[in-house]
């Protein structure tokens, strides 16, 4: 049997805005577990960033339970959920979040910095994780000598620097280019491929179709769940965009 990563029970989360409550999110029942790649769907004010809080451990329901790796974490305080989000979850965004003035290295240490490990340990696990996604030649690169894709491919290192159990990606190829996204997509695909599980928050159709699963989100609800049993190919798209453009520059 699959083991459970995240299970929500009827979670809900209220905003007060004077006398008035904004209901962000309502009875939200789901499970992700280990290895899953699910996409979460949903246009704005659907509830989907809402949701990403509460799976990043960013914020806190209303109502509800919600299981991270077997523990209740509703009631956690600000610490405890420091600690989850520290060793349990890598964070990947859409404006990258990189410190401007500090190198690619020094960006994915930071989050072994906030845990306390030794500088050798978090040099060679830096190092380590630059050289997974294909930046073992920029790592004295600071973010704006980089383009958006080593930007956002720094990001995922920083992410998995850790060792989490799930990569929560929020719009990922949201700031780049086609070919970009599909490369960072690809990169997704290839670590969800060794046995991370990968949550994609998206309002782009053709981003989602790279996930396993989808859940669908509208008025703060969950109004569909789907299997995606053919999953779009990264690696494969790139070839086949590559083949297209070179084609196009033949015959100008």
């Amino acid at each position: 049997m699959p083991k459970e990563l995240i299970k929500t029970v009827d979670l809900a989360r209220n905003y007060y805005l004077g006398e008035n409550i904004v209901m962000a999110l309502r009875d939200i029942s789901m499970t992700v577990n280990y290895g899953d790649f699910l996409a979460i769907m949903g246009p704005s004010g659907s509830g989907k960033s809402t949701a990403m809080n509460l799976i990043g451990c960013l914020d806190t329901p209303t109502s509800g339970q919600f299981f991270f790796d077997g523990v209740d974490v509703a009631n956690l305080s600000r610490d405890e959920l420091a600690d989850i989000r520290n060793k349990k979850i890598g964070f990947v965004f859409q404006s990258f979040n990189l410190l401007a003035r500090t190198s690619a290295l020094e960006n994915v240490q930071l989050p072994l910095m906030y845990s306390g490990a030794e500088r050798s340990v978090r040099k060679a696990s830096a190092e380590r994780v630059l050289t997974e996604v294909g930046l073992a030649d920029r790592m004295d690169h600071h973010p704006s000598q980089l383009s958006g894709g080593q930007q956002q491919r720094v990001a995922v290192a920083r992410a998995l620097v850790n060792n989490p159990s799930l990569i929560l990606a929020d719009e990922p190829t949201g700031a780049l280019d086609t070919r970009t996204g599909i490369e960072i997509m690809a990169l997704l695909q290839k670590l969800n491929t060794s046995g991370i599980t990968i949550i994609i928050i998206t309002h782009e159709a053709d981003v989602a179709q790279f996930a396993r699963r989808i859940i669908r989100f509208k008025d703060g609800q969950i109004v569909k769940e789907e299997i995606n049993s053919m999953p779009s190919d990264a690696k494969a798209l790139l070839i086949d965009y590559d083949r297209m453009h070179t084609s196009m520059e033949v015959t100008k």
